[in-house]
């Protein structure tokens, strides 16, 4: 199945966004529920996973895994399963055809519609996802952690959340999202998936796939989510961002910043399929994929994530696949691997060596990274990060940042 350029996966956008009084749901079983089954949630009720309308069912399970397709063809990538123990079950009363009340943060949030309980081999789920089974990769072990047992059906929100300063600003779910595209007149738009806050590579990966789509636009879209220790704290990598287009290194009328709420699977090719159409369902026509997207350690060569798309039907989005931007001395700048003839010259952008101009708090030279984005990092540092622009204890012992689920007495 192919959808217009233009169109949401599916053909249109999931809307599952219901406010409901507490008497409507007084009676119903409730369920507690992690942060990110939590933000699965909102994924799903505010359209960003279009055409999902819940967790998925065993038949949808087992097509995504085998096939990398929902059971009504369309492609989709990863599986979005809603687990419990076989005990909570039973000793919930749970049944196929009830309904469950999900609370998050000790409050009312979704209705979780029990379509189907079922099994499923979370060996071969890891395998076919992952392309390992290796415990050490995050997305294998996030697999082994489910409960034995799985629920299929539609999610609703009944508690819409509060999001809290400064996500609040970088709040577009895919009609809001789409509504600012039109009213700028950007027709070609071309997305940017990271975790990162932006060095100068980052910068001119932005520039060149806005080249390469003529595009009208860039949409930077982060990644907020499960943190571990060490990753870039969430708030400097959205305001990083978007004071790239403040101080001008982007004009206002091409780039705009805003967030998804994701957590990372770290599955490589298939992630960046699951990328591409959560982007799409924001209304990009284009998204660059760069080397290493969405991988971890060496699970998956430099670029697995361009390759991938080679196999698979037209999303309706087109994938801009870059190879490397580094500095290159003897050209004296940010040079682009496919026309800089000075390879073993390249100083290449390396994780490593940005951690450690963070952490030394020395302003680096412009060609690493622009003063305002390292001003605006330190300053994130101090007023979010107790200190540091890198998750630590302290910063994870928080109670969720990004959204307060407001208070509803049942």
């Amino acid at each position: 199945m192919v959808d217009n350029a233009l169109s949401p996966h599916g053909g249109k956008i999931v809307e599952r966004v219901v406010p409901t009084p507490a008497e409507k749901l007084r009676g119903l079983t409730q369920v507690p529920i992690r942060g990110p089954q939590a933000r699965e949630c909102l994924g799903i009720a505010y359209g960003f996973f279009s055409p999902l309308e819940g967790f998925l069912t065993a038949a949808d399970v087992d097509s995504v895994v085998k096939n990398m397709t929902l059971a009504s063809g369309y492609v989709w990538s990863i599986p979005l399963v809603f687990d419990l123990s076989e005990g909570q079950i039973k000793e919930m009363g749970i049944k196929e055809g009830g309904k469950l009340l999900l609370t998050y943060q000790d409050q009312p949030f979704a209705t979780l519609d029990v379509e189907e309980i079922f099994s499923y081999d979370k060996e071969l789920m890891a395998k076919n996802v992952y392309g390992t089974t290796d415990p050490k990769h995050p997305g294998v072990k996030r697999t082994q952690a489910y409960q034995d047992k799985f629920v299929g059906g539609k999610v609703t929100i009944v508690n819409p959340p509060v999001i809290n300063p400064p996500f609040d600003g970088f709040w577009f779910p895919p009609k809001a999202q789409r509504e600012l595209f039109a009213q700028r007149g950007w027709k070609k738009v071309v997305a940017h998936q990271t975790r990162n806050v932006p060095h100068a590579g980052h910068e001119w990966l932005m520039k060149g796939a806005w080249f390469a789509a003529n595009a009208d636009a860039i949409l930077v879209n982060p990644v907020i989510g499960e943190k571990r220790p060490g990753d870039y704290i969430d708030e400097a990598i959205l305001l990083s961002h978007d004071i790239l287009r403040k101080a001008g290194y982007f004009r206002e009328d091409i780039h705009t910043t805003s967030l998804l709420l994701w957590d990372m699977r770290y599955a490589g090719p298939r992630e960046a399929v699951f990328h591409a159409i959560v982007r799409k369902n924001l209304g990009c026509t284009h998204h660059m994929f760069g080397r290493d997207h969405a991988g971890v350690g060496t699970y998956y060569d430099t670029y697995a994530a361009h390759r991938i798309f080679n196999e698979l039907p037209d999303l309706g989005i087109y994938p801009v696949k870059t190879l490397e931007w580094w500095y290159c001395p003897v050209c004296a700048g940010i040079a682009y691997e496919e026309q800089c003839a000075h390879k073993q010259e390249a100083q290449r952008f390396s994780g490593s060596l940005i951690r450690s101009i963070i952490e030394d708090g020395v302003k680096p030279p412009r060609l690493i990274f622009r003063p305002e984005v390292f001003d605006l990092v330190m300053e994130s540092a101090e007023k979010y990060g107790h200190g540091s622009p890198f998750v630590n204890e302290a910063y994870l012992k928080r109670p969720d940042p990004v959204m307060t689920i407001p208070a509803m007495q049942l």
